[in-house]
């Protein structure tokens, strides 16, 4: 039985970089679901999600409060924040906080980031 990809959803209320985050998701191999709004990926639930990537500033539920919000229901949840303000970032990685990529945001690390962040299950493929 062939495993399935894993499913990686990404929060945004910006079209241009879900558009973009979906393109680099799936061509490295991940199934992804996006949002542009933390209400809707609710409404659709966070059963069967692998990964969730979420903008820290959106109208409505922010990024942060959606990590809050998921550490209550999904605590197994991998969590990562992007976000155009550096400053939020830079104070986020200095208070230890890991998961803060600034945009525009090195692609590469965010795939390596989510590749640890996945149970290592896979045949190295």
């Amino acid at each position: 039985m062939s495993k399935q990809r894993p499913v990686v959803a990404v929060v945004d209320d910006d079209p241009r970089i879900l558009e973009s985050l979906e393109d680099l998701l799936e061509s490295a191999g991940y199934t992804a679901c996006s949002f542009s709004s933390a209400r809707l990926l609710l409404i659709n639930g966070l059963a069967g999600l692998d990964v969730l990537i979420t903008d820290i500033g959106m109208s409505g539920m922010n990024g942060l409060e959606l990590r809050d919000l998921v550490r209550n229901v999904r605590p197994d949840l991998p969590v990562f924040l992007i976000t155009g303000r550096h400053e939020i970032a830079d104070q986020g990685r200095a208070q230890g906080i890991s998961g803060f990529f600034r945009k525009p945001f090195d692609s590469q690390a965010l795939l390596a980031a989510i590749g640890d962040a996945l149970p290592h299950e896979r045949n190295g493929g």
